[in-house]
């Protein structure tokens, strides 16, 4: 019992002295380290991963699908409006702030396709089986819209059809 005592009246010891001489021992505790990790995720990571809520990722994959090829044409900008406005019975500055805000998420072009494809994992749960025939008639509109789809597009549009046709469960509607 007095070998026990010894050596943790010595590790007890060495831990003050690694203290007073201002070695930070703070990060030996596994709690404040998950804590610093899971901040550190969040506020390093791609903020268009932390949106969950169903209208903002059919944004943001409508608009990423007429982004594809560059930047978007008036055209397809103004069916983008129309559509959200119909589609979630928005009014015209709703749908423009939505629109807006999906451009900026998406921001670099050289990330889109697999940002979006990353988001449609992520988020496939989310959508009912009508939202999902929703979401990919309006790409299909947005993106006829100015002119033939590009291959990009095409091939998009059928990874998402895939993809939300593998969902199962019923998330609601629109609203």
């Amino acid at each position: 019992m007095h070998v026990i005592l010894g050596i943790l009246t010595s590790l007890v010891t060495l831990l003050y002295l690694l203290e007073r001489m201002g070695i930070d021992l703070g990060g030996l505790n596994p709690w404040s380290w998950r804590r610093r990790r899971n901040w550190r995720n969040r506020f390093e990571g791609d903020p268009i991963y932390a949106i969950e809520d169903a209208k903002s990722v059919a944004g943001l994959l409508v608009v990423g699908a007429a982004k594809l090829d560059g930047d978007i044409a008036h055209e397809q900008k103004q069916s983008i409006l129309r559509e959200f406005e119909t589609t979630f019975s928005m009014s015209p500055k709703d749908a423009s702030d939505l629109l807006n805000s999906s451009s900026y998420l998406l921001g670099s072009p050289q990330l889109i396709e697999t940002q979006l494809k990353e988001l449609l994992a992520r988020n496939v749960q989310t959508f009912s089986d009508e939202q999902a025939r929703s979401v990919v008639e309006m790409i299909t509109n947005v993106v006829a819209a100015g002119g033939e789809p590009s291959e990009s597009q095409r091939t998009f549009l059928v990874d998402v059809q895939s993809g939300l046709s593998k969902q199962a469960e019923e998330a609601g509607t629109w609203g």
